[in-house]
């Protein structure tokens, strides 16, 4: 299959070509590296520099390349700043998309793998969060992405695309090569910023908030391999590709660890003491977010085999010691 990956110079897209590669996959990537990496882009996928936003763009690509489905990670993806900057949001998430899927439309292509996000779901009614549970997003982002998975679902029924939105909580890791990982500017992953105390770039880490109802009362959040993301969307391709109708699917390892588990295995891991300063609570942090991912692992067939803690530190922590500032070494 020749696959479309937007966004494959970003973080989990960059991720998602290595896989699609490795499986003999023909990939070929457009992103307008605003966030993404050209040092992240793999030399076995073919790469057009452009924005989806662009509609002369998108039909160039989809008129080079018989393109079999998509992939689709082009979108802003930082909460903070969507509070403060909410239609640069709706511009990039939402047009962007309006305008991908006319192309796709008018090109024939009827197959898209969306990464959506638990913020979809807003504050969790219960624990471990389902697909058919109440959407409440609380912010822009998860707004945005809500609506560009109804965006899809519309287009459905109007043109019979098919579609698989992937909703998932919080990636992390780094590919075991250590070639490729985590570069955010600014970056507010809590694993980077952790690891960015070894690396010597930060005196200690902060816990907002450790008066959480958790066990060690700071806030639960369920941590997710990028290589097994991005076996996720590579497997929900095959779904559609082999009829699958339009469905959504949380990701998750549906574990939950707290900030101070985190912080504490990751000095286990560095062997760097890693002080910890605690910090008010911040605005709109859920005290925990576990996904269920049954549906996943039932309908796509999904096991995620990089589950453990430990292993998704020791692969961040192998990227960010080599790669400090990133791809701009």
């Amino acid at each position: 299959m020749k696959i479309l990956v937007l966004g494959g110079a970003g973080y989990i897209g960059s991720h998602t070509v290595s896989e699609l590669v490795d499986a003999g996959e023909e990939v070929v990537i457009a992103d307008n590296l605003e966030t993404g990496h050209i040092e992240a882009v793999n030399p076995k996928a073919k790469f057009y520099e452009g924005d989806i936003r662009n509609r002369e763009f998108i039909d160039s690509v989809f008129e080079n390349e018989k393109i079999d489905a998509v992939i689709h990670f082009a979108a802003n993806s930082l909460v903070g700043e969507s509070m403060a900057n909410p239609l640069k949001y709706y511009d990039n998430n939402l047009y962007g998309t309006k305008v991908l899927l006319e192309s796709m439309v008018a090109h024939g292509v009827g197959k898209i793998v969306f990464s959506s996000t638990a913020a979809t779901y807003g504050e969790p009614e219960s624990i471990p969060i389902l697909e058919t549970d109440r959407t409440e997003p609380t912010n822009p982002y998860g707004e945005t992405k809500l609506s560009m998975e109804k965006m899809m679902k519309w287009t459905g029924v109007a043109h019979g695309l098919r579609y698989v939105a992937l909703r998932y909580f919080n990636a992390c890791g780094a590919h075991k090569s250590g070639e490729i990982g985590e570069a955010h500017n600014p970056e507010t992953h809590l694993i980077p910023l952790i690891l960015q105390v070894p690396n010597g770039q930060r005196e200690s880490v902060s816990i907002f908030g450790t008066d959480y109802d958790t066990k060690d009362g700071t806030c639960v959040r369920d941590y997710i391999h990028v290589t097994d993301l991005a076996q996720a969307h590579i497997l929900a391709v095959k779904y559609l590709a082999d009829g699958g109708e339009s469905n959504v699917f949380n990701l998750g390892n549906g574990v939950g660890f707290t900030v101070k588990e985190v912080i504490e295995t990751a000095r286990k891991v560095t062997g760097h003491p890693i002080p910890a300063v605690e910090s008010p609570r911040r605005g709109g942090d859920p005290a925990k977010l576990i996904a269920s991912s049954e549906k996943a692992r039932k309908v796509l067939g999904w096991n995620p085999e990089h589950a453990g803690l430990e292993e998704i530190i020791e692969s961040a922590w192998k990227w960010h010691k080599t790669h400090p500032h990133g791809y701009a070494e």
